[in-house]
């Protein structure tokens, strides 16, 4: 039987706005159950109306810091209690910092954020999804990834911070999980791919500095897409028949395209879920 999202269990993470809220409401108008998670509450619950508005469906919502382990661990349990299912998990949430911040946890603010919240979220509930099978993880990534660095003796940039250089590391990170995933779920009929979303026109880069803003909104806007072209690729990666049963692929403007060379090697993606585990404390398959 081909795959059809029609009444299946969606949960997308950073949903309040931008591609997240875009490939939300376009899934819920294909009859998608969403379950969505914001980190604000007022922002979640314009969502959540909007949502409404727009598919007639009427979202679930959580709310979750990525930045912080304790929160995640909250919502993977709240979603354990809740749902029965989860047929598509699409790791969305992620942000960008201007200068070195470290999380509560002791970890530098944008690899906790962007890498290891994917990491412990879906480590947490894989059971639940592999249950659900065939099911699929989609991993939002970005081209960034291939100006991306994977030093595991300062993956914080205690030494040398710059805003692109951690965020390049996070979504480099977010392939090699991806594919390392796949690899993992092997034979268990749950499909792991990420993707780029395109140079999307959202607020992500607010917390950029102000030298950077004239370069943002006025030489690279002429080249961004608005948020529902960006939600494009995740729409399909989550919906489409077409891509049923691919795995462990990175998708630009929805199509299979080679990552970067860092981003295949195997060793790199086992070390970095080895780190992982002992960074977020979770144990060994």
């Amino acid at each position: 039987m081909s795959w059809n999202i029609d009444g299946k269990v969606v949960l997308i993470t950073g949903a309040t706005g931008g591609i997240g809220l875009e490939a939300a409401i376009a899934l819920a108008k294909q009859g998608a159950r969403l379950v969505i998670v914001g980190r604000d509450p007022d922002r979640t619950r314009r969502a959540v109306i909007e949502i409404r508005d727009k598919s007639g469906v009427q979202a679930q919502s959580y709310l979750c810091d990525f930045s912080r382990q304790s929160d995640i661990r909250g919502l993977a349990a709240e979603v354990r209690r809740d749902q029965p299912r989860i047929d598509v998990l699409v790791n969305n949430a992620g942000g960008v910092n201007k200068r070195w911040l470290m999380t509560i946890d002791g970890i530098e603010k944008t690899f906790a954020t962007n890498h290891l919240g994917y990491f412990l979220l879906t480590t947490l509930l894989v059971d639940l999804i592999v249950r659900s099978a065939p099911s699929r993880i989609v991993t939002v990534a970005s081209i960034g990834h291939r100006g991306g660095t994977m030093d595991f003796d300062d993956l914080g940039f205690e030494r040398g911070y710059w805003i692109m250089r951690a965020y390049r590391r996070s979504k480099l990170a977010n392939v090699l999980f991806s594919n390392e995933l796949s690899r993992r779920l092997a034979g268990t009929r749950v499909t792991s791919n990420s993707l780029h979303p395109g140079g999307v026109a959202t607020n992500i880069w607010s917390g950029a500095p102000l030298w950077t803003k004239p370069l943002i909104h006025f030489w690279l806007r002429r080249k961004f897409i608005s948020p529902a072209v960006g939600a494009q690729t995740i729409v399909q990666l989550a919906a489409s028949p077409a891509v049923e049963g691919v795995t462990g692929r990175y998708f630009e403007e929805q199509q299979p395209v080679t990552p970067a060379p860092l981003a295949e090697d195997e060793a790199v993606a086992r070390r970095l879920w080895e780190v992982s585990e002992r960074m977020t404390g979770r144990r060994k398959a």
